[in-house]
């Protein structure tokens, strides 16, 4: 890999992968999602891994998000390909407002309010919220 296709790989994606286990399920089911469709076989059977049976609730609430940030969005959001073992801002943001959504909810309002590229992120946010929720009712909270 050349000095300048590093550089660029770098700016593109600046962030290392979560080491938490749970993020890393959101942003394979998110990666999935956002690349294949709501109705990702993979992505439900990535979290049909992580929970056994009960894989309904976040699979459904992660479906929900990700509809949402699509209708709410004023820009693309950008994801990487599952594959790339860094993340872009934009995965990064998002991972840090479903680990904060619960205990710092006025940080997460911002990041989502950035994220999105408008004030009124109630909707959005509050999805969010259902699927930190659903993991960590699970007993696999969301951490970065």
């Amino acid at each position: 890999m050349s000095e300048l296709s590093a550089a660029a790989t770098l700016q593109a994606l600046p962030y290392a992968l979560p080491e938490c286990g749970n993020a890393r399920v959101v942003l394979f089911a998110m990666r999935r999602m956002g690349a294949h469709g709501l109705s990702d076989a993979r992505a439900a059977h990535a979290l049909f891994t992580a929970f056994g049976e009960a894989f309904r609730r976040p699979l459904t609430l992660i479906r929900a998000l990700m509809a949402d940030m699509a209708a709410n969005a004023a820009a693309p959001i950008a994801i990487a390909p599952c594959c790339c073992a860094r993340m872009t801002p934009s995965e990064q943001v998002l991972l840090s407002i479903l680990a904060r959504v619960e205990t710092r909810v006025e940080s997460a309002r911002l990041l989502m309010q950035d994220l999105l590229g408008q004030r009124h992120v109630d909707g959005v946010l509050a999805s969010a919220a259902a699927v930190a929720a659903a993991f960590a009712d699970e007993g696999r909270p969301v951490s970065l």
